[in-house]
C-alpha cells in the first residue's frame, strides 16, 4: 500500500494498493490505471493506525478515483507529476481563455494561534471548508466579489501589509495555543467583517505536541494537514503532506520516538 493524498478538510489519507513494483512503461500504466483503486482512509477521533512506513518515492497521479503509480524515487512527486494548479499562484493577472472563477469569491483573514495572520481567497460557498483545510483557528469574511480575478487582485493588494501564506511549522508551534484575540480584533477593526468564524477541531491538547512523520497511534484528531496521534503516552504532530510517497508495512516500527514534555509531568 501507498499513501497518496490526503483530505485536510475531514481528515483522512488517500491510500493506493500499489506496491510500487509495476513495471515501467505503457502495459504499466495502464494496469495501474484499471486496477489501483483509492481507498479512503477516515482519521476519526479514537481510530488506530498501525503501520510502519517503507520506501518513499512519487505519489504518481489520481485519475477517476484510480491511481497511477509511479516508480520515480523522487518523493511525494517526480517532476512528471508535481504539478502546480494555475490558479494557486494567480495575482489576479490571468488571461487565459478558459477562465473557471467566474463565481462569487470570498477574500478573508484566518488566525493561527497565537498571532500569526493571513489574507486568503477562495469561492464564497466553501470559505468554512477553505478555514478548516488550512488548519485556521479563526477568520473572518472581509468582502465579497464577483469572480476570482477581481479577489486574486484586492489579495495582492492586502498581502502588502498582511501575510497570504504560513509555513506549517508555524501552524505546528501554535498547537495547544489560543488566539491572541486583542491582536485579533485590532486586525479586524480595520476591515469591518461581514463574518466572523471560530473553527474548532476537538484536540483538547494541553502540551506541545512533538513533530513527527508516523502512522501509527491513536488519533486524536487533525487540523488542516496536521494529524495528531497519540503514542506510548506521548502526542505527536504529523505533517501529512510529509507522508505522501511512504509504503506502509502493516505493524508499527520500533523505532523510538522523541517524547513530548507533557508525557513527563
Amino acid at each position: 500500500m501507498q499513501i497518496v493524498g490526503y483530505d485536510a478538510a475531514d481528515g483522512g489519507l488517500l491510500v493506493s494498493p500499489s506496491n510500487g513494483d509495476a513495471a515501467s512503461g505503457e502495459a504499466a500504466d495502464t494496469a495501474a490505471t484499471s486496477d489501483e483503486k483509492i481507498t479512503y482512509q477516515p482519521l476519526d477521533p479514537g481510530t488506530e493506525l498501525d503501520y510502519s512506513l517503507g520506501e518513499r518515492h512519487c505519489a504518481g497521479t489520481i485519475h477517476d478515483d484510480s491511481h497511477i503509480a509511479c516508480e520515480n524515487p523522487t518523493a511525494p512527486y517526480c517532476p512528471e507529476h508535481n504539478q502546480t494548479w494555475v490558479c494557486a499562484r494567480c495575482t489576479g493577472t490571468c488571461l487565459k481563455d478558459e477562465m473557471d472563477c467566474h463565481d462569487d469569491h470570498a477574500i478573508y483573514l484566518a488566525a493561527f494561534a497565537p498571532a500569526t495572520f493571513k489574507v486568503g481567497v477562495t469561492k464564497a460557498w466553501r470559505l468554512e471548508t477553505r478555514l478548516r483545510e488550512q488548519g485556521a483557528d479563526r477568520g473572518a469574511h472581509i468582502a465579497t466579489v464577483e469572480n476570482g480575478r477581481i479577489a486574486r487582485e484586492r489579495e495582492a493588494e492586502i498581502a502588502t501589509e498582511i501575510p497570504d501564506r504560513v509555513r506549517v511549522p508555524t501552524k505546528q508551534a501554535g498547537l495547544g495555543q489560543a488566539v491572541d484575540t486583542d491582536a485579533w480584533e485590532t486586525l479586524l477593526a480595520e476591515f469591518n467583517p461581514i463574518e466572523r468564524f471560530d473553527v474548532e477541531y476537538g484536540l483538547a491538547l494541553d502540551s506541545q505536541p512533538v513533530a513527527e512523520t508516523v502512522a501509527a497511534g491513536t488519533v486524536r484528531g487533525t487540523k488542516g494537514r496536521l494529524l495528531i496521534v497519540d503514542r506510548d503516552g506521548s502526542t505527536y504532530a504529523v505533517d501529512m503532506r510529509e507522508l505522501v510517497g511512504y509504503e506502509l508495512i502493516e505493524g508499527r516500527s520500533s523505532r523510538e520516538l522523541q517524547s513530548s514534555l507533557g508525557s513527563f509531568e
